[in-house]
């Protein structure tokens, strides 16, 4: 299994690129569904989930090409040949529930696994299939599968008003609205740039689209979309992780990309802690020239409010800040299982449900650590950047599902880290 070695070394200096965004990614890719065109994606990102929706696609029947290295997706649904999204692959990935609104609006069927197989309960897919039902659909749940069928002459449109934000469910009712009959209506909508991103996709397809980035979306159907070329968003959660790179550590560093809508709230909080954050032409400049970062309270909240993915990386900065800071975990249940990693480094965190306070150290120590999800990992190599000695992470893998060439990033810009395992591979 593969681990990473991080030795604390100072400041550090110099750009990181930051990739496309996987969630709008993810969300892009069923779009191929809804047209017979291709449809090309420029700044992909190649990570693990883009290989599992490729696969997810392929078994659909759809063409997906990788070039450039993977940055660009070359991808055609002229003729489906299946309309069933398998268990076995839908279980890899929560994304997959996407292509069931595509294969709806353009066929009238289709078959998804429930991605968490047969357990009943308070599953977000709930949502929806509830928008599907108000468009018309027919939907029956069986042996873990959804069977979904539209009604004679296809889906209709429909006034779906959410009872709760959820970015899958406006992604999906999104999806299935543009060739809907008539208006689509999604109230209380997510503002999130992915669902921008995607609106902003399907217009340049030929749907009709207003309202996206507020929490009412408006779709007039139409008959069919053609292909298009459209830039992935930039992955505002890499780019908040790499902003703390020198937050952490001191220097100046350039994120390549970077633009400060896509991380409002959080540039707010590193502004109060003492690091400086700055537009350019090129992206987000962020540097910290004075000595320790200021303590500050965080809220997870829906965007535009700070964010959930954000928050274990953000702890790790606030470990050696001035003072006590309470971050408050609003999203997630369980979101803080990173808290006693970064106590093995020296870090004082006490959690109380969904509430950790962390009193600031004035250093950190390098320890053998363990990675239990994608955005621990990361917080855990950014807090062993800060810390005195050695911090070896173990089960890595989490990274490989979120962040690309992490390794060569952080390396670029003077941090001390290697990957290592039995085969040599690039971080």
């Amino acid at each position: 299994m593969d681990q990473i070695i991080v030795r604390g070394n100072g400041p550090l200096k110099g750009e990181i690129p930051i990739a496309g965004a996987k969630n709008a990614c993810l969300t892009l890719m069923p779009a191929t569904l809804l047209t017979d065109q291709p449809l090309t994606l420029t700044n992909a990102p190649r990570l693990s989930d883009i290989r599992t929706m490729t696969a997810l696609l392929e078994s659909l029947g759809a063409e997906v090409a990788s070039l450039q290295d993977g940055e660009v997706l070359a991808l055609s649904s002229h003729a489906l040949t299946s309309h069933t999204a398998d268990y076995d692959i839908v279980r890899k990935m929560r994304a997959s529930i996407l292509v069931l609104g595509p294969m709806l609006a353009r066929d009238g069927h289709a078959v998804v696994s429930l991605p968490g197989g047969c357990a009943i309960g308070a599953r977000p897919v709930d949502l929806h299939l509830r928008a599907f039902e108000a468009m018309g659909a027919d939907l029956d749940l069986r042996d873990g599968y959804v069977h979904a069928k539209a009604p004679a002459g296809g889906l209709k449109g429909a006034v779906i008003d959410f009872p709760l934000v959820s970015v899958g469910a406006t992604e999906n009712a999104l999806l299935a609205a543009t060739l809907a009959r008539g208006t689509t209506v999604i109230k209380n909508a997510a503002r999130e740039p992915e669902v921008v991103d995607l609106a902003q996709c399907l217009r340049r397809m030929g749907a009709h689209i207003e309202g996206e980035g507020t929490s009412t979306i408006t779709i007039e159907g139409v008959k069919s979309l053609g292909g298009a070329t459209h830039p992935v968003v930039t992955d505002r959660i890499e780019l908040g992780t790499y902003m703390l790179a020198p937050a952490i550590c001191g220097g100046e560093v350039e994120c390549l990309g970077g633009r400060i809508d896509l991380v409002a709230a959080f540039c707010e909080k590193l502004d109060a802690a003492g690091i400086d954050v700055v537009e350019t032409d090129r992206g987000l400049k962020v540097s910290r020239k004075n000595g320790r970062v200021r303590a500050v309270d965080v809220v997870t909240e829906p965007f535009p409010g700070f964010p959930t993915d954000l928050q274990a990386q953000m702890m790790a900065l606030l470990c050696t800040a001035e003072g006590s800071s309470v971050l408050e975990e609003r999203i997630f249940e369980n979101r803080f299982m990173h808290a006693p990693e970064l106590a093995r480094m020296g870090a004082r965190i006490d959690v109380h449900g969904g509430h950790a306070t962390v009193h600031g150290v004035e250093k950190l120590r390098g320890a053998p650590v363990m990675a239990t999800d994608l955005r621990a990992s990361v917080s855990l190599i950014l807090a062993g950047l800060a810390a005195e000695g050695e911090t070896i992470v173990s089960r890595v893998y989490h990274l490989d599902r979120g962040y690309e060439k992490v390794v060569r990033k952080l390396r670029g810009v003077g941090a001390q880290i290697e990957r290592i395992k039995e085969t040599a591979a690039d971080g």
